[in-house]
């Protein structure tokens, strides 16, 4: 219990800390509204899904201690946000209720959750942090793996709604300057392309 309660505070505070996948969500939100603002942070958690169930089956390491696997899962990610920034950027002014370009929610969803599972942050995140939780003397390493993972993406969930609620909250006042708001959407994306590339350099 002691061990769960550090990890839920300590969780806590990491995933609170505005990141990649915080400034989507907040991109989403501020454009199309809080509805998809929420969609794109489910989506994020079921990208943290499927990090948990890598990490329980070892993949994760291998990716991580493979420099050709690390750096196509790297540069996979990094040139799918360059797609959404220079779509977004080349969209073309059209008129003031449409100046944003709207996606549907299943393309939201599964933009979120790309943009998660292609980022190697993550997979360094539950090498390098969630390991440290891990007591092999309790139990199966597989299983607190997925039990902790299940918590961070529960406790990481719970902020991004927040940060997509308050997005949504200021997506009225916002639209009014549609084209900058186009054009600030664009550069969060590439934005994120940079940070995603100089992020998670192979352990050694």
């Amino acid at each position: 219990m002691p061990t769960l309660t550090a990890f839920v505070l300590t969780s806590l505070v990491v995933v609170a800390i505005p990141g990649p996948n915080h400034l989507y969500i907040v991109t989403r939100g501020v454009t199309q509204g809080r509805t998809a603002g929420i969609v794109s942070a489910m989506g994020i958690a079921i990208g943290t899904v499927v990090h948990i169930a890598a990490a329980a089956a070892g993949v994760s390491y291998v990716i991580a201690q493979s420099a050709t696997l690390f750096a196509v899962l790297k540069w996979a990610g990094v040139a799918y946000l360059a797609y959404l920034g220079v779509r977004t950027l080349l969209a073309g002014d059209q008129p003031h209720e449409q100046a944003v370009v709207v996606q549907p929610l299943w393309r939201v969803f599964a933009e979120g959750l790309l943009v998660n599972v292609l980022n190697p942050k993550t997979v360094l995140f539950f090498l390098a942090f969630l390991p440290q939780f891990v007591v092999p003397a309790v139990g199966p390493v597989a299983g607190q793996v997925v039990v902790f993972g299940l918590l961070l993406m529960l406790v990481g969930m719970a902020t991004d709604v927040v940060y997509a609620v308050a997005a949504g909250a200021l997506s009225g006042w916002l639209r009014r300057w549609a084209r900058g708001l186009r054009w600030f959407s664009g550069a969060v994306y590439l934005g994120l392309g940079v940070v995603m590339a100089f992020t998670g350099r192979r352990p050694v």
